[in-house]
């Protein structure tokens, strides 16, 4: 090759990977820190901190929609990000989930199916990921949303115990059905060779 003309095959190769230390992995960060947080809030008495436990969740919730749109966006997708935020996820949701349950304001058993679904499949998407990727359907994202809505309502103080449940029974449904869904797609994709 002749000095000083460039490399066409090290051209050709894309812009560098993102690092860990990026904007979509801060608010993932900023997600899990708020847990915590978000915890202290609801247990403490009174309508003021329950708005402003709902505050702190649905805070949390928007930067989980905020920093997945920017990491496909901006090429901002790392190893990190694929597993914290997912983590992220599940801490959230979890702890509203088992802290109302422990506060006597969710049935017990719809903590337990929905924490066995969602903490289920990201085992399963782990386990089967050398052979390819589960990508996300239209029903995970409903399920996400009526699980936001349905804790939001939970979380909210006044009488709305009639939309709580039917939000939360629709929610349930859902996550159930697209867990099911999940563990096809996982199962198929088990059978076939691994990703190159």
């Amino acid at each position: 090759m002749i000095a000083g003309t460039p490399d066409p095959v090290a051209g050709s190769q894309g812009p560098p990977p993102a690092g860990v230390w990026n904007v979509a992995n801060a608010l993932t960060l900023v997600r899990i820190a708020l847990v915590p947080v978000f915890v202290w809030f609801l247990f403490l008495d009174g309508d003021g901190w329950r708005l402003a436990a709902f505050a702190v969740f649905a805070a949390a919730s928007i930067t989980d929609k905020i920093d997945g749109d920017l990491a496909r966006a901006r090429g901002l997708v790392t190893d990190f990000g694929k597993i914290a935020d997912p983590i992220a996820d599940k801490a959230l949701t979890g702890a509203a989930l088992v802290s109302l349950s422990l506060m006597g304001e969710l049935w017990w058993w719809v903590t337990v199916v929905i924490m066995v679904r969602e903490i289920g499949i990201t085992v399963l998407r782990f386990i089967v990921i050398r052979r390819g990727v589960i990508p996300a359907s239209k029903g995970g994202k409903l399920k996400t949303m009526l699980q936001v809505i349905a804790i939001g309502l939970y979380i909210l103080p006044g009488p709305l115990d009639p939309l709580r449940w039917a939000t939360m029974g629709a929610a349930l449904v859902v996550t159930v059905v697209t867990g099911v869904d999940y563990v096809v797609q996982a199962w198929r994709l088990g059978r076939g060779p691994a990703a190159s």
